[in-house]
């Protein structure tokens, strides 16, 4: 048997195919799990071989719509229903006294 050339010709099947929750077509159909994130096992799928790859898929690489907020929230202790105080009116009660 031949490695090369002929070998080539007879792959025709798909075993990996878009999935919808990556994005990514590493989705195996007969395993029936996802090679790029793990799916369905509960942890993501990371190595610290691959030292890129853990810091191309890590919190930080988008906008972090919603992070940003929560870190902001979190260094006043998740304060809810004050309105914050003017700096006008401190500026000018401290200067006329």
């Amino acid at each position: 048997m031949t490695k090369g050339t002929s070998s080539f010709g007879k792959r025709r099947n798909k075993m990996h195919t878009l999935y919808r929750l990556c994005g990514s077509k590493a989705y195996h159909l007969q395993k029936s799990s996802c090679d790029k994130w793990g799916y369905p096992a509960k942890g993501k799928r990371k190595f610290n071989w691959s030292a890129k790859a853990k810091r191309q898929n890590t919190t930080g690489i988008g906008h972090m719509k919603h992070p940003k907020i929560v870190y902001r929230r979190f260094r006043h202790g998740f304060r809810e229903g004050t309105t914050p105080k003017f700096k006008r009116a401190a500026v000018s009660a401290s200067s006329s006294s």
